[in-house]
């Protein structure tokens, strides 16, 4: 069960990022389990397709990336105003131990700092029942193009 904040802008946001999940991130069936303005955290089903090798659990590290790259994603599109467009400028993502388990994958993610043009972002993962056992941390800073998206895409129809 996801837990919004009691916002309508963060549900509509929500919403339109459930929805557009296309590709790998699709796949990965991520689910909002907690919703604000000053964090996300999401959760991951184990999915056996993405292992290195299946009978150990051992997650793949492009998996783990993909997952903090689209949580950071929402997280910036939950804590910044007037987000049109944002494009990831930078991402570190230190692997702490192996992405060992046939348990759900937790991802915590935050925007800490925006400027005008650049936000920044961290987070971690781990596995369900493993708190504090991070199995990957990872910071990043995202580009951001500011504007209602709906006024770009105008902009871009226009010019095409």
């Amino acid at each position: 069960m996801t837990k919004i904040q009691n916002d309508p802008v963060l549900e509509k946001i929500t919403h339109i990022w459930l929805t557009r999940r296309t590709g790998l991130i699709g796949e990965m069936n991520l689910n909002p389990e907690t919703v604000t303005e000053e964090f996300v955290r999401l959760r991951m089903p184990f999915n056996p397709d993405f292992c290195v090798d299946e009978e150990s659990g051992l997650i793949h590290g492009g998996i783990l990336t993909a997952v903090l790259d689209s949580a950071f994603g929402l997280a910036i599109h939950l804590g910044c105003e007037n987000i049109a467009m944002m494009a990831t400028i930078d991402l570190r993502v230190d692997y702490l131990r192996p992405a060992k388990s046939r348990e759900d994958l937790l991802v915590f993610a935050e925007c800490y700092r925006e400027t005008t043009h650049v936000a920044f972002v961290r987070g971690r993962a781990w596995f369900e029942g493993t708190r504090n056992e991070d199995v990957v941390q990872a910071s990043g800073s995202f580009v951001l193009t500011r504007g209602a998206p709906t006024e770009l895409l105008n902009i871009l129809e226009q010019d095409a």
